[in-house]
């Protein structure tokens, strides 16, 4: 039986928990409540549950590295759970969307994205999907990787629940119907 291995980006710890560089994270979380697995066992440096996501076997996990050595943790679990290129979903930020925005993607390069550099480099191909998640571009003069350690501001917020859920519905979609139907659908 093969199984998925969804894996949310962002930085473990507390005091990173509401930055943008953290919505790969809550994709899980609210994958995790949708599908009732607790994402709460410790394996190959991340916090994992299994269970069944839009009715196929899956793994959740968050990386519980730092965002840059992300791939130090996605190759052995795909490993371990023996997960194709084809099984493995990365849900991550992306300052090219604007918020609210999202933009589902496979064998594409990283986009100066660390964490999905690091995957790349780790597991030694670009050919796997990507859950893109717009978190918007910094304003003129701030450095992009000082933008993504910042929380979402007030305004933005409030969207955050509907596009945290839509980006769970964008890997339910990926899951049960391909691709192509996610990419029109979410585009």
């Amino acid at each position: 039986m093969t199984m998925k291995l969804i894996c949310g980006l962002g930085n473990p710890g507390r005091s990173y928990a509401r930055h943008r560089h953290n919505i790969g994270f809550k994709v899980i979380d609210e994958l995790a409540v949708r599908s009732n697995i607790p994402v709460t066992k410790r394996a190959f440096g991340a916090k994992i549950g299994s269970g069944s996501v839009a009715g196929e076997a899956a793994v959740l996990a968050k990386p519980q590295t730092f965002m840059n050595l992300s791939g130090t943790v996605v190759s052995p679990l795909k490993g371990y759970y023996k997960c194709s290129l084809e099984d493995l979903i990365v849900v991550h930020d992306d300052i090219d969307l604007d918020v609210g925005r999202l933009k589902i993607t496979k064998g594409s390069g990283h986009g100066g994205h660390n964490g999905v550099r690091s995957i790349i480099e780790e597991i030694g191909s670009p050919d796997f999907y990507r859950i893109r998640v717009g978190v918007g571009r910094p304003p003129e003069g701030i450095d992009p990787a000082d933008y993504v350690l910042h929380p979402f501001s007030k305004d933005e917020s409030v969207e955050l629940g509907s596009l945290v859920a839509k980006a769970a519905d964008a890997v339910e979609d990926l899951i049960i119907k391909g691709m192509a139907f996610a990419q029109q659908k979410y585009h």
